[in-house]
């Protein structure tokens, strides 16, 4: 196979798309110091879509330094496509480049790809190691460092050779089919994310975050997954965590907001998917136009549904506690438009495959509370990524 371009595929899965591959100038993020340095490429560069990544790593503009487990990733990375096309249904439209026949190419690479099957994961910890650690977050919320955090995990194969991206994003997408689904296809890096969740979106001078917390499992009895619905919406654990997420998030948007602004859209709605029933929170707020990226970045990154409160006690705790870097997990992936609008998801319900180690990542996190069950945290992570690793 010809080596692939830099290439992102933002899939809504309701028909409409966003396919953007070639080569164009680009921005690594290499400290947080360097934030203006971003803001002053995305400047430079107005009129023009831009595509890339965020990697949770970035969470050391709170924490003071890196994470102890070390990333091997830029802290970001975005660049100018040479081509990027708008897909709705089968019609594609040309909004940056001159070369329709790129964009048809690869839209018939992805569609024809076909799911492959892996070989088995292996958990980066044991059950009773998880259980451990929840018993000790717990003691940390006992004494007052933390209300409630997001404790992370993988499962990983090593040792594998992959012949393409595009295999691999069907094999999440087809699975999943969430709104926020993304392929990336970078050289250090392959992503094929299944996200139902928004980070940040911008629209004018309104912003969007769609925090989830509350998981259930869906059911093939409709009478049981009507029950297993109405059991995430009544209970009171999974609703309070919603709820303090929601709180984080509104306090992380007051920090950039017009004074007043800070709207609850939805408190706790439900939604359902292939796999899972989840609680999903919309929360807006209005912003100057001339503030730069970079400051509603460090208003609201890492975000609230995969820290925690207080944010910086809990990243703190959980680099000190997770078995593994994040890195691309619990980051973002998303564009901005010619206008300076853009779009960003939570990356989680995802595979990530490192073509030099040729190492495959499937993570998976849970909120913790002084709540919540060890034992029915441990499942819940394993139902949010059964069908990715089965």
């Amino acid at each position: 196979m010809n080596p692939i371009p830099p290439l992102a595929y933002l899939n809504s899965n309701n028909g409409t798309g966003l396919l953007a591959v070639g080569s164009g100038p680009s921005f690594t993020l290499e400290t947080s110091e360097e934030l203006p340095l971003l803001d002053a490429f995305l400047e430079n560069h107005q009129g023009k879509y831009i595509f890339g990544y965020i990697s949770y790593a970035l969470q050391e503009h709170i924490v003071g330094n890196k994470a102890s487990n070390q990333s091997t990733l830029p802290l970001a990375f975005f660049w100018v496509p040479s081509e990027v096309a708008a897909l709705d249904g089968t019609n594609s439209i040309l909004h940056q480049g001159t070369r329709k026949d790129e964009i048809s190419h690869y839209i018939r690479e992805i569609e024809r790809a076909q799911s492959q099957a892996l070989p088995e994961f292996t958990p980066a910890i044991s059950r009773a190691s998880y259980l451990e650690r929840i018993i000790q977050i717990q003691q940390l919320i006992q004494r007052g460092d933390l209300y409630e955090t997001n404790f992370c995990f993988e499962f990983f194969i090593e040792n594998l050779v992959l012949s393409d991206p595009f295999s691999l994003y069907q094999r999440v997408n087809q699975r999943t089919k969430a709104p926020f689904s993304a392929l990336l296809c970078l050289e250090d890096i392959w992503l094929a994310c299944g996200s139902p969740e928004r980070f940040l979106k911008k629209t004018g001078n309104q912003l969007i975050s769609q925090p989830i917390k509350g998981t259930a499992p869906r059911h093939q009895d409709p009478m049981e997954d009507e029950r297993l619905m109405e059991a995430l919406k009544s209970s009171p654990k999974e609703c309070s965590e919603n709820v303090m997420i929601v709180d984080l998030v509104r306090n992380d948007l007051s920090k950039v907001a017009l004074p007043n602004s800070v709207r609850v859209a939805e408190l706790c709605g439900m939604y359902s998917f292939p796999n899972v029933h989840q609680m999903i929170s919309t929360v807006t707020c209005k912003v100057s136009p001339n503030r730069p990226f970079s400051e509603l970045l460090k208003a609201t990154f890492p975000m609230g549904s995969m820290t925690g409160a207080p944010k910086r006690n809990s990243l703190i705790h959980m680099n000190a506690l997770e078995p593994f870097s994040r890195e691309l997990y619990s980051g973002s992936v998303g564009y901005f438009s010619p206008s300076g609008d853009f779009d960003f998801n939570v990356v989680i319900r995802s595979l990530t495959y490192t073509p030099a180690t040729k190492r495959l990542s499937c993570a998976v996190g849970s909120a913790i509370t002084a709540a919540s069950d060890p034992a029915k945290e441990y499942e819940e992570c394993l139902v949010k990524i059964a069908r990715l690793i089965q």
